[in-house]
């Protein structure tokens, strides 16, 4: 091979690495935003397991960032814990009805009433931190994890319509 050759070479790759380049940075950011959300429904996953394992009212507390900690109502006793920064740093989390933080389940698997007496957590919505716009009409994949009263969790696609299984409720 000549100097030529692998100058040339050189440049291709370059030309190829920044086209390719904001594309991989928007794959990035949605594999994070994924990450954040399914952290969150395996949070709550768990403290709905142990509140039925223990017979007992478990809590998954919010907070802060996309981090969460599930306790026993009752004792107290942590039982798992993720901090904001373990998988997932470069998302925002919205939480429904605002200024909840905490959502109870009854050893049932239900959800029950919060110690403390504050509105349960309903609705995570999982977004990019630098105000990229959602699909359809942004390159971001934003989420959302709904909790009904029942107990039953699932994760979905916001802009996506019924009747599509990717779409919330």
């Amino acid at each position: 091979m000549t100097i030529v050759e692998i100058m040339i070479s050189l440049v291709v790759l370059g030309v190829l690495t920044m086209v390719a380049l904001p594309e991989f940075s928007a794959w990035l950011q949605n594999q994070q935003l994924r990450a954040a959300t399914e952290g969150s429904l395996n949070g709550l996953q768990i403290a709905r397991a142990e509140a039925i394992r223990r017979n007992a009212l478990v809590q998954l507390v919010m907070g802060p960032g996309t981090g969460w900690t599930v306790r026993d109502a009752a004792s107290g006793t942590l039982i798992q814990s993720k901090v904001h920064e373990e998988g997932a740093a470069n998302a925002n989390v919205a939480i429904t009805p605002g200024g909840s933080t905490t959502v109870s389940f009854t050893p049932l698997g239900g959800v029950g009433a919060n110690t403390d007496g504050s509105a349960a957590i309903t609705q995570l919505d999982f977004t990019n931190p630098t105000g990229g716009s959602c699909q359809p009409t942004g390159r971001m994949r934003c989420l959302r994890v709904v909790i009904t009263g029942g107990g039953s969790l699932k994760m979905c696609d916001p802009v996506i319509a019924l009747p599509d299984a990717r779409a919330c409720p």
